[in-house]
């Protein structure tokens, strides 16, 4: 082996990584959140211990309507970035589609790809753990519903950054929602996080959401103002979600820089 073929094709791939600041904080990224949410998740079970009486089954249901979240929000972001890397983007835009009429579309497609990625592991959670995520019974279509309306938001956030920044921004569809994992309180109350993150949490609408998934679990009954905390966020951010939508297409068009997303 040619020590100084490898050390050059090594220089390549450093000198990529020293020279891209989007490189370095993804490298730093990952790790970050994880030990973040890993923490608050330790510290919780370590002060309540005794807080689940059927802790796997609480874990395991949050767990499910955690990944309705991500799979709504991925697969809505999935579908612009396919048209990115199949060159097709322009094409899209440019076909006899009014913006809202693509927006709808992809809400609408992005619903099948994420029950076509549920659905079996929502199956095997009764006879692998003897945990059924129906349990929560009618209001469980309540969180579905909220749940999704807040990945389809995060969606259009996010392809509202690929209009208008390309496909450099296409770290930003993997990491969003890693990054609100842990402020989302998924697993654990929100008392667990320190002061200032709670006052970033309560304007998620997932604490609100979790928070009355663990309480129909424990306590087994519906506190209806969780659920209309969350619905109002998600309305807010919704529409704010739209119009960022709207404007970053528009700054695109007049800027001409649709025409050179995936090239």
């Amino acid at each position: 082996m040619n020590i100084n073929k490898m050390y050059g094709l090594f220089l390549r791939h450093f000198y990529l990584i020293k020279g891209s600041l989007p490189r370095i904080l993804d490298l730093i990224y990952w790790p970050t959140i994880q030990i973040i949410l890993w923490g608050f998740i330790s510290k919780f079970f370590s002060i309540y211990s005794d807080y689940y009486n059927n802790t796997v089954g609480i874990i395991l249901t949050c767990a499910i309507l955690y990944d309705i979240l991500f799979r709504s929000s991925i697969s809505f972001n999935m579908l612009f970035l396919e048209e990115v890397w199949s060159r097709n983007f322009t094409n899209l835009f440019i076909a006899p589609l009014r913006l809202r009429e693509i927006i709808v579309s992809l809400i609408f497609t992005a619903l099948v790809r994420t029950l076509i990625g549920l659905v079996p592991a929502i199956i095997l959670t009764s006879p692998l753990f003897g945990v059924s995520i129906l349990k929560l019974g009618l209001p469980l279509l309540l969180l579905f519903l909220s749940l999704y309306i807040f990945g389809i938001t995060l969606g259009l956030f996010v392809s509202a950054g690929l209009i208008r920044f390309g496909p450099s921004f296409e770290n930003i569809a993997w990491s969003s929602l890693f990054l609100l994992a842990p402020l989302g309180c998924i697993y654990y109350p929100i008392e667990i996080l320190p002061s200032f993150f709670q006052l970033i949490a309560k304007g998620l609408p997932l604490v609100y959401i979790f928070d009355e998934t663990r309480n129909i679990l424990i306590n087994d009954f519906v506190n209806y103002d969780n659920l209309k905390y969350a619905y109002l966020l998600n309305i807010i951010y919704l529409i704010i979600g739209i119009g960022l939508f709207y404007s970053s297409f528009l700054k695109a068009r007049v800027k001409g820089t649709l025409i050179n997303m995936g090239e």
